[in-house]
């Protein structure tokens, strides 16, 4: 093999394995970042990840009681109203590890009202840490399945199947509408319970398309939730995942036992 071949076959063996891993190392959450890098990261508009890379590093050293990120504060504040839904849901982790902020109450309350049900569910969470149940309505629908609605006029064109799994982002359902093509996509990550629209049907604005069924993840979560703030009222939301089925791991309904105990022991 001549050396120029030789080099260019080793360039592109190095090629193959060095951009999987520049890509890994841009997207990973857990590259340290230095000071520098946060704050600049934080106002990062055109690569939200990088906001969001941010906020991990961030809330990492809220958990560890590190008073140096105070002074990105304000900044977590502002991000509560951000355009990008990520941003958002991560934003609202984050101001939970610090209770002693109370702008970080002020603005959880309002992202109770966020168009995204992981940003409110989020903020429900973080709420209970400041011993605040404003969000407890918000925690009950995270048991509940998600009606998902059509955002405009159209015909279905492609649909998914009932009983998949489903990522948030996964798409359910396509729409045409003239020449435009609308994605209806899962606001949540779970199992998709039905699909009512069918090809070739015609659906109008705010008519429903599809349900899905919570994630394990975030059953377990609420279900966590109202361990702490759950009352006698609350119980027919939880017991149901207190039998165990393929859908739902074990430590869901254990979870589920051990809130139902704790809620009749607060009873009495």
């Amino acid at each position: 093999m001549p050396l120029r071949t030789k080099l260019l076959f080793y360039l592109v063996a190095w090629l193959i394995v060095l951009m999987p891993f520049l890509f890994w190392r841009n997207t990973w959450f857990g590259r340290p970042l230095n000071d520098r890098d946060l704050g600049s990261y934080l106002k990062d508009d055109k690569k939200p990840r990088h906001i969001q890379h941010a906020l991990v590093q961030i809330g990492d050293r809220m958990s560890k009681g590190d008073t140096g990120v105070r002074q990105w504060y304000p900044e977590l504040v502002r991000l509560a109203n951000y355009p990008v839904e990520e941003v958002r849901n991560t934003d609202a982790w984050v101001m939970g590890q610090d209770t002693s902020y109370a702008d970080f109450h002020r603005a959880l309350l309002t992202m109770l009202d966020d168009n995204s049900p992981l940003v409110r569910g989020n903020a429900a969470l973080a709420l209970i840490r400041f011993g605040d149940a404003s969000g407890k309505p918000q925690v009950i629908s995270m048991l509940q399945p998600v009606k998902v609605t059509a955002p405009v006029s159209g015909s279905v064109t492609a649909v998914a199947r009932s009983g998949e799994p489903a990522n948030h982002g996964t798409v359910l359902v396509k729409l045409m509408s003239g020449s435009d093509v609308t994605e209806v996509r899962a606001p949540i990550s779970g199992r998709i319970k039905s699909v009512s629209a069918q090809p070739g049907a015609s659906v109008s604005t705010g008519a429903e398309v599809a349900s899905l069924d919570p994630g394990s993840d975030q059953v377990w979560e609420a279900l966590r939730a109202l361990y702490v703030i759950g009352t006698t009222d609350d119980l027919g939301y939880v017991t149901p995942y207190e039998r165990e089925t393929p859908e739902y791991p074990q430590r869901v309904a254990q979870q589920a036992k051990q809130t139902e105990q704790a809620i009749r022991q607060r009873a009495h």
